[in-house]
């Protein structure tokens, strides 16, 4: 049995990429625009089959995790249409059903849900995600909720009126749920927060506030993962966060960068030495598979700024986009990297 008490455990971010049958990859991803609101067409799968197939898709990333070596796993996102809509659109005080239009992250317009009352769960959403992949594997398992900064980035707010108040609506029914799923059985909940490094200004105001009210009385181990987005959908990505060092006060224990295709400076990590870094050393913006020895020299350069025990190497981002053939020869790499640099540590 895999633990966190594995000298530099591996990881994913969270996203695997869903069979073709069981999604269309050309609606996915059409005008390079991640879903906001609902997306049924993407299903290749009748309703009445939908969620028996999504338990199938969602072993088949739990294997390929597992021979490929991976300590800490999760469900692959199998039963989401994006990382993100299928908690936000399951809140009540949210219209879906009549989205407004915005300009996303990166300038496109963008259909997004308008909140018109308040941010409440009705229920649970993702405890069964959990359930069943704790009842499938042996590994320590994590889960991810999309962080109430990111959420209040991807709504219209017409009750609120303050974009403060906003994301601490959504910070307590994504507190509210990450409790239920710590008892559902998740070893670690990931908050994935995208939108601090888009929006750095109002990040820095209210952003730490609303990820602390979003992760208290949350037991376990807890991450915060930001990201440049994803690589099939965002090539240029800068050499550096616009918001990271504020994370330091963050109640979060680890904090989750890209560092491979941004080619991210870590010395910026000096900012965070309080906390364990989960660090992207798979470029997944790229066709070429990482050889492990690639890997292990990514990771030697994270040692020279962060200590061993405080260093998780996992992707840069989600691997939703990617083909599985490749997803799984990247994250053998990442495996077989880490036990190289776990060797030479022994000495």
């Amino acid at each position: 049995m895999a633990t966190t008490t594995t000298l530099l455990p591996t990881t994913v971010v969270g996203s695997y990429p869903q069979p073709d049958w069981l999604v269309d990859r050309a609606i996915l991803t059409k005008n390079n625009v991640v879903p906001r609101v609902r997306l049924k067409e993407i299903w290749r799968v009748a309703a009445d089959a939908l969620e028996q197939a999504q338990d199938d898709a969602t072993l088949i990333a739990v294997r390929d995790m597992e021979r490929a070596g991976i300590d800490i796993i999760t469900d692959g996102e199998m039963r989401r249409e994006s990382y993100s809509n299928r908690f936000a659109l399951a809140l009540d005080g949210v219209d879906v059903d009549n989205p407004a239009v915005v300009s996303g992250r990166m300038g496109k317009p963008t259909p997004v849900p308008r909140v018109t009352g308040p941010i409440r769960r009705r229920h649970a959403v993702e405890v069964r995600d959990v359930q069943f992949l704790r009842a499938n594997t042996d590994r320590k398992i994590k889960i991810t909720l999309p962080g109430p900064f990111t959420l209040s980035m991807q709504a219209a707010d017409e009750h609120y009126r303050d974009e403060e108040a906003l994301a601490l609506a959504y910070a307590e029914v994504v507190a509210e749920e990450a409790r239920d799923l710590v008892a559902a059985g998740a070893d670690v909940i990931q908050l994935d927060e995208p939108w601090l490094q888009a929006r750095p200004e109002q990040a820095k105001r209210y952003g730490v506030k609303a990820i602390n009210r979003a992760l208290q009385d949350v037991p376990g181990t807890t991450v915060v993962h930001l990201c440049f987005g994803y690589a099939a959908l965002v090539s240029d990505k800068p050499s550096g966060y616009s918001f990271l060092p504020q994370l330091a006060d963050s109640t979060a224990a680890q904090i989750s960068i890209e560092a491979a295709q941004p080619k991210l400076d870590l010395g910026m990590l000096s900012d965070l030495s309080n906390k364990t870094i989960m660090l992207g050393v798979l470029d997944l913006g790229t066709t070429e598979v990482e050889t492990a020895e690639t890997v292990a020299a990514r990771l030697r350069e994270g040692l020279r700024h962060v200590p061993a025990e405080r260093l998780v190497a996992a992707p840069d981002c989600g691997m939703k986009y990617l083909p599985r053939a490749r997803a799984v020869a990247k994250l053998q790499a990442l495996a077989e990297g880490a036990a190289i640099v776990r060797r030479e540590l022994a000495g």
